[in-house]
């Protein structure tokens, strides 16, 4: 893959500066103060608020404590969608600290799946390192690891190690040059404005007679609305794209020295973003390119299309 530390640095080390409320009808033994994290957006909200249970626990009745889970302005938060996601798709143009409500009651059982442990995360992030990497590699880069390698891989998410994670997992992005990228792009597209979870086809980087595919050529073919109307992106760079700095805090923000609005929709307003790690991507750049180094620890390149803000 192309070299482009920098990047694979600034997505891992993004951060949302975060304020967890406790649900107000839950029963506490004295006033429970908020509590504020800087959330890993790389990361699932399960894996990273044990000091938020702690915290909670020291205030409420225990005996009536049940599993901790988090909903934002009412929506339950899923807990196996990465953190930048959840922001991304539901809070991206809220004033930050994102706050959390916290509750230990009334598990919405239709709208999240339990996770008791951490192996519970775990058995999550490996099935689906598998999956992207079938659709990559035919399973052949995953299958050749050891047990220990798959560790590494979990092990390095868990304690927010860059360098122990990486070292294995650039394994996972490696491909043959004559094949020009991946055999198909691991990649899932969230809608605010749907009842569907995500939306994931098989796509390839490359097209049979050699074109690189772009993000724009990705929402032509899989979710065409979300492109202004009539716009038709750019003939993709042949080699360099600008790097990105400043993956972290806030909503979607331009690459620096580029425009924020894409591809200027004439006929009419631009009506939706289209978000990877905080950021709205030029719809010209490759594929295989973000799914590279904008790709989430699980190998998947998670875009979210939101709607523009209307104020």
């Amino acid at each position: 893959m192309a070299d482009d530390k920098d990047v694979l640095r600034d997505v891992w080390f993004g951060r949302i500066p975060t304020c967890f409320l406790l649900n107000q009808d839950e029963v506490t033994e004295r006033e429970a103060e908020p509590y504020y994290l800087l959330l890993p957006r790389v990361s699932y909200l399960t894996l990273v608020t044990d000091k938020v249970k702690k915290h909670f626990h020291k205030v409420i009745r225990t005996d009536d404590a049940e599993e901790m889970w988090f909903e934002y302005e009412g929506t339950p938060l899923k807990w196996h969608y990465p953190i930048g996601v959840l922001f991304d798709l539901h809070a991206s143009n809220t004033v930050l600290p994102w706050s959390i409500t916290v509750h230990f009651k009334n598990f919405p059982e239709r709208d999240l799946l339990h996770c008791p442990s951490h192996s519970v995360i775990e058995a999550h992030f490996m099935s689906s390192i598998k999956e992207a990497d079938a659709l990559k590699h035919k399973s052949q880069v995953v299958n050749d690891m050891q047990k220990k390698d798959h560790k590494q891989l979990w092990m390095g998410l868990q304690n927010d190690k860059f360098d122990q994670f990486w070292a294995m997992n650039r394994k996972l992005m490696e491909y043959p040059t004559e094949d020009g990228g991946f055999r198909f792009i691991p990649f899932r597209i969230y809608q605010t404005l749907s009842d569907r979870p995500f939306i994931q086809k098989q796509f390839r980087p490359v097209s049979p007679e050699g074109h690189v595919h772009t993000l724009g050529d990705l929402l032509k073919e899989v979710y065409p609305v979300a492109l202004p109307n009539e716009a038709v992106p750019a003939e993709s760079p042949k080699r360099s794209f600008p790097l990105i700095n400043q993956l972290s805090l806030g909503g979607p923000e331009a690459l620096p020295g580029q425009p924020r609005d894409i591809i200027p929709p004439p006929g009419g307003p631009k009506r939706f973003q289209v978000v990877i790690h905080g950021i709205e991507p030029l719809l010209e750049t490759p594929l295989q390119w973000l799914s590279e180094h904008l790709s989430h620890p699980d190998s998947f390149l998670h875009i979210c299309v939101i709607p523009v803000p209307s104020d």
